[in-house]
């Protein structure tokens, strides 16, 4: 089978503007993440550089039109396949240190000390997934070879949406349960943690979203209008990502997950969080 790796010419200005975007949104990240310790938030910036690298791998492209290469094609494919898995695995542990740090681990549907550990699974299983059928997908000699890579890709990526949707259940009955019984520590707390709660839905909505495009644009097939147009995957993939990484650049978690003392007893799988200084806390 002769290799097409695109079915339209990329844009170079828009592959540019997604690379300055997403190079300021992770440098941005990198900083806050040494300046504050939020070390469990490095997946995160994981996310935002392989969405920069990606790009730079769709300019490549742009630059060698018509005669493209199968390198920057692979740095592409895989690593805006791939981003936001990445993102998922950070929003995931937020939600565990949001819960403890409020006192309400009875509220949570899954007990805090397994939930990001749940969570994560689902996430890595999805991480594989779309990795091996994104490598079969882009070394494809047949069409037969090819399908199989896009069939495994779309189990990844039920894989992610199931374990998404499930934790947006689990956050939206948390935040319900909490609202309609606040624990001693959720009124007192000096932090603005439901405005943080708003920020993990429409972060986690932006990632569904995204996933149910890539979803679609698989099932469909190489030659659908998904997979014709790169307008989609600007629309649909890249601007929904740009605007949650910007989300957590704002509203960044060391503003909301901190009381003046460390989160979490070491029960958890993420490093816990270091104590801040009273700078870092939200004005009231």
């Amino acid at each position: 089978m002769a290799k097409t790796y695109y079915k339209y010419e990329p844009s170079m200005a828009a592959a540019v503007i997604f690379i300055i975007t997403f190079s300021a949104s992770s440098l941005l990240h990198a900083f806050q993440i040494l300046k504050t310790r939020t070390w469990f938030f490095i997946p995160f910036l994981v996310g935002s550089l392989f969405e920069t690298i990606g790009f730079i791998g769709r300019a490549i492209g742009a630059e060698e039109s018509p005669d493209y290469t199968f390198a920057p094609y692979v740095m592409q494919h895989l690593l805006l396949l791939l981003g936001p898995t990445c993102y998922a695995a950070s929003i995931y542990m937020i939600l565990g240190r949001l819960i403890r740090l409020l006192d309400a681990e009875r509220y949570s549907l899954i007990r805090s000390s397994w939930l990001t550990k749940f969570f994560l699974i689902g996430d890595l299983l999805s991480i594989a997934l779309q990795g091996i059928g994104g490598g079969k997908v882009v070394n494809a000699d047949t069409e037969d070879d090819r399908s199989t890579g896009e069939n495994v890709i779309i189990g990844g990526l039920v894989v992610q949406i199931i374990f998404f949707s499930l934790f947006m259940i689990v956050t939206c009955l948390f935040h319900f349960r909490i609202r309609k019984n606040p624990t001693a520590r959720a009124e007192s707390i000096n932090t603005r943690w439901e405005l943080f709660l708003v920020i993990l839905y429409i972060t986690s909505i932006l990632i569904l979203i995204r996933s149910l495009f890539r979803l679609v644009e698989y099932a469909m097939g190489h030659d659908s209008e998904l997979q014709s147009k790169e307008v989609y995957i600007y629309v649909l993939d890249a601007a929904p990502m740009l605007i949650a990484s910007t989300l957590f650049n704002i509203f960044h978690p060391s503003k909301y997950l901190v009381a003046g003392k460390q989160i979490g007893d070491g029960s958890d799988s993420e490093m816990q969080l270091a104590d801040y200084d009273t700078a870092y806390r939200p004005v009231a």
